[in-house]
């Protein structure tokens, strides 16, 4: 909106520097920060008035979770969403359509996610949605994105490590593109179950795909580094900027001992996003790399119900993996921060990418 009211007056003086996309990422970034910081303290409490000091909290961690965390309120995730759509409105470049459909992936998965915990929340119970039910919905809106996307991407499915050589999916690549996304956002809502945990990993998947979406949007940066060139994806950094200010200002208050909980609204909704960052920068692959932490927490929470099914046997003291580490005595900070590590240099591996082609 502040683009195009600056475009119209002409970009005078100071306003000039509202054309270039690292300042609105930063201005983004910003006003989602102080935004969250604003209004989160009065959300959480109209949040827990209404969810009440008795709602249990998930019932898939520890038992020590549910003396520390009981009370504490849930569908923090609206905090995420408020703050990261207003300031992504307000510095967007409006007329571009990859900010339109990440937007739309993250608010679509984002309803999904709220009525899930709003049904929690309204049942006193751990039950909410049909899982069926609301994998189908997050498939449908997955493949309506993915095709919107894909007629102006194409859709060829890039390998990283190779100079513009991949596989022509065809109508396939809607199937697939949807897959990432739904996995991603699946992947971020098995990481939330500690406090902090989710949070500051996906603020640096999102800050490494914005990086990624800035050099592919870039021709003279794809044609040096050999990646494909998306005209417009360099937009998607004020989307970026946006997460990461959100997240930051959510992280405020889900710091161990949290004040609120992302839950399903927040974890969903930023996860779709990640997935969607992916197909639109064409860098699908790369994701299973710099994603890498929620996928080794999918994985494991996979190999556990697996192993169990087919020989009676758990292969983790608990799953996801973080509760693992929780049964075998890691304290819940320990876990957190050395989480957070490993997804620096997941995102620093994942970079690296772009260079080694």
């Amino acid at each position: 909106m502040i683009y195009h009211l600056f475009e119209w007056l002409g970009f005078p003086g100071p306003a000039n520097l509202v054309r270039y996309l690292t300042f609105r990422a930063g201005a983004a970034t910003m006003t989602a920060l102080v935004l969250a910081l604003l209004i989160g303290r009065p959300m959480i409490d109209w949040l827990r008035a209404r969810q009440g000091k008795g709602q249990p909290i998930r019932e898939d961690g520890p038992e020590s979770h549910l003396l520390t965390k009981k009370g504490t309120p849930t569908m923090g995730g609206l905090l995420i969403l408020v703050c990261m759509t207003a300031s992504t409105l307000l510095w967007m470049e409006w007329d571009l359509p990859f900010v339109w459909a990440i937007l739309f992936i993250t608010l679509g998965f984002g309803t999904i996610g709220f009525i899930d915990d709003y049904a929690k929340v309204t049942r006193s119970s751990s039950a909410g949605v049909s899982g069926r039910v609301r994998l189908l919905l997050e498939f449908l809106i997955a493949g309506a994105a993915v095709w919107f996307i894909s007629r102006q991407t194409g859709t060829m499915l890039y390998f990283p490590f190779l100079k513009d050589a991949g596989i022509e999916l065809g109508p396939l690549y809607i199937a697939f593109g949807a897959l990432v996304i739904v996995g991603a956002a699946n992947a971020v809502n098995l990481t939330d179950g500690l406090d902090g945990l989710a949070i500051m990993p996906v603020i640096i998947a999102a800050a490494t795909f914005g990086v990624i979406a800035y050099l592919v949007g870039n021709f003279v940066f794809a044609e040096y580094l050999g990646v494909h060139f998306v005209r417009g994806a360099g937009e998607l950094i004020v989307i970026v900027g946006a997460i990461v200010g959100a997240g930051l200002g959510f992280l405020w208050f889900n710091a161990p001992p949290a004040a609120v909980f992302m839950g399903d609204t927040g974890s969903l909704a930023i996860g779709g996003a990640i997935g969607g960052l992916a197909v639109v920068t064409n860098h699908e692959l790369v994701l299973l790399v710099v994603g890498g932490l929620f996928v080794l927490e999918a994985v494991s929470v996979i190999v556990q119900v697996a192993s169990f099914r087919m020989t009676g046997k758990r292969v983790f003291l608990m799953a996801p993996i973080h509760h693992h580490f929780e049964k075998k005595g890691w304290s819940e900070p320990t876990i957190v921060i050395r989480f957070w590590i490993v997804a620096i240099v997941l995102a620093l591996a994942g970079l690296a990418t772009l260079k080694l082609r």
